[in-house]
């Protein structure tokens, strides 16, 4: 089967204690196997784990299938790109050496198929509050990080899912789209100025979004796994949001 796509997807959240997570781990793990037979290649672009840490001797629980199928997946060759969101950014070696994902720490600007694309997870992109970037900056200190790796597991991998639980049922599940006042369009509208961007593809706000940043870009906002499950597909020509349907 010739392979002509590329996929791109984001916060799945996976291990979020809302909804059924097991089986929102199979539909996750049944699109990455489905995407595989048709992908060039696949773009996970943040969040896919609800939370993440890397401890020398110990893997967080509520992820094995999605692992395996990626380990899996990268064995035959399927070419999988991982970019760190807000709530799995501490990979340290791990998901590459043992999983073969591309691991991505910065927003990557590549050309497929003769259109230009800049992909990042959007948290920290465009105008980022002061409050949250302080938050941000303080999350990717590598001293704040080995204190709380010194932190067993059993209290910090809870820890960081109760706060991640209380801060999603709080905010809801998706955000509106703001329009031109959207912090991601305004950085898109601004970039887009100087560099020559046919597509801009982000996660993050959980909102399925496609719409032009001017005549020549557009701007995508991936949906989410925990109700949506909404995904994008490039095939070449254009780029399209669809829907991961139920196993």
């Amino acid at each position: 089967m010739a392979k002509t796509d590329y996929y791109f997807a984001a916060d799945a959240h996976l291990a979020l204690d809302v909804g059924n997570a097991a089986e929102r781990e199979q539909r996750f793990v049944h699109w990455l196997e489905d995407a595989a037979q048709h992908a060039k290649a696949i773009y996970l672009l943040g969040d896919i784990f609800d939370f993440w840490c890397e401890y020398k001797n110990v893997v967080p629980k509520g992820y094995v299938r999605t692992l395996g199928k990626l380990a899996e997946l990268t064995d035959k060759g399927v070419e999988i790109h991982f970019f760190t969101g807000n709530h799995d950014l501490w990979t340290f070696g791990y998901l590459a050496k043992e999983t073969g994902v591309i691991v991505h720490h910065e927003p990557l600007e590549i050309t497929l198929e003769g259109k230009t694309f800049y992909l990042a997870h959007g948290d920290m992109t465009g105008a980022v509050p002061k409050g949250y970037k302080i938050l941000r900056t303080m999350f990717a200190s590598p001293i704040f990080q080995c204190c709380f790796s010194a932190i067993h597991p059993r209290w910090g991998v809870r820890f960081a899912h109760r706060w991640s639980h209380s801060s999603r049922l709080t905010k809801g599940i998706k955000t509106p789209f703001r329009g031109d006042d959207e912090q991601l369009m305004a950085f898109a509208k601004t970039y887009a100025q100087t560099h020559a961007i046919d597509y801009f593809i982000f996660g993050h706000r959980h909102t399925p979004i496609a719409t032009p940043v001017n005549n020549t870009s557009q701007l995508f906002i991936l949906g989410e796994w925990i109700e949506g499950c909404e995904y994008a597909v490039f095939d070449g020509n254009k780029v399209t949001i669809r829907k991961a349907y139920t196993i």
